[in-house]
C-alpha cells in the first residue's frame, strides 16, 4: 500500500505527464489517502482534466478539489453570451436531445437540467459544454427518465452480460428498484467488472448503478 508521499509523488508525476494539464499550476496534498488538488488554472476543461488525471492514479481513496477558474482576459465573456453558445452546442450535438433540456449560467456557471432517456445522452451534453470558452464551471442536474417496466430493464441487463462476460453473467446477480440498478455477487476481474457496470448503464431509463460485486 502506498504512503501519502507516494501517493503525492505519483499523482504530481501523472499530472506532469498529462500534455492537457499544466502541472506547474496545481498543488498536491495527500492525508489518508485523499487527495486534494488546490491552484488556479486558465479554464474549466483543464480543472476536468486534472480531475480526471488524478482520479486514476492507483491508491486514491477520495478527492477533493480545490481548484479555481482564473480566466484570461482573451476568455472571459457575459453569461447571455455563454448561454447561447451552449444552446448551439447542444443543438449542434446529434446525441444529445437538446429540446429536453435548459440551460441556466451564472458568473461563467453553468446548469444543465431536463430530462433524457440515455445516460449516454447526459454525459455527452457535459461534454460538449466543459471546453466551451468562458465556462468555469457546469452542474449536471439532467434526469434520466425510466419508459420501461423493470422486468424489461432486468432482461436487457442480463442478455448484455451474457454477451460480454459469458461465464460471469451467472455469478452476478441483478436487482432494479425503480431506474436504480444493484449489481451483486462475484467477478474474476476488473475486466469483467467494468463490463458488467457498463452493461447496466446501458439500460434504458437506468439512472444510477450500485456496485456491490466482489473479487473471488
Amino acid at each position: 500500500m502506498k504512503t501519502d508521499m507516494q501517493l503525492q509523488q505519483d499523482v504530481l508525476a501523472e499530472l506532469d505527464w498529462d500534455p492537457s494539464v499544466n502541472a506547474a499550476d496545481i498543488g498536491v496534498e495527500v492525508k489518508d489517502g485523499i487527495v486534494t488538488l488546490s491552484g488556479h488554472v486558465p479554464s474549466f476543461a483543464e480543472k476536468w482534466d486534472a480531475e480526471r488525471v488524478a482520479r486514476q492514479v492507483g491508491g486514491v481513496q477520495a478527492l477533493t478539489v480545490a481548484l479555481e477558474v482564473d480566466l484570461p482576459g482573451t476568455s472571459r465573456r457575459d453569461d447571455v453570451d455563454i448561454a447561447r453558445t451552449v444552446q448551439n452546442a447542444l443543438l449542434w450535438t446529434i446525441t444529445v436531445p437538446d429540446k429536453d433540456l435548459q440551460v441556466t449560467v451564472e458568473n461563467g456557471h453553468v446548469t444543465l437540467s431536463g430530462e433524457v432517456t440515455w445516460r449516454f445522452q447526459r454525459d455527452a451534453a457535459i461534454q460538449c459544454v466543459q471546453h466551451l470558452m468562458g465556462v468555469t464551471g457546469v452542474t449536471n442536474q439532467i434526469a434520466i427518465k425510466p419508459h420501461v417496466s423493470t422486468a424489461v430493464i432486468k432482461d436487457q441487463i442480463d442478455a448484455s452480460l451474457k454477451r460480454h462476460a459469458h461465464q460471469e453473467a451467472t455469478r452476478i446477480n441483478v436487482a432494479v428498484h425503480g431506474s436504480e440498478v444493484t449489481l451483486s455477487g462475484v467477478v474474476s476481474n476488473w475486466t469483467d467488472r467494468k463490463l458488467a457496470c457498463h452493461a447496466a448503464w446501458c439500460g434504458q431509463g437506468v439512472n444510477n448503478v450500485v456496485d456491490r460485486m466482489v473479487y473471488a
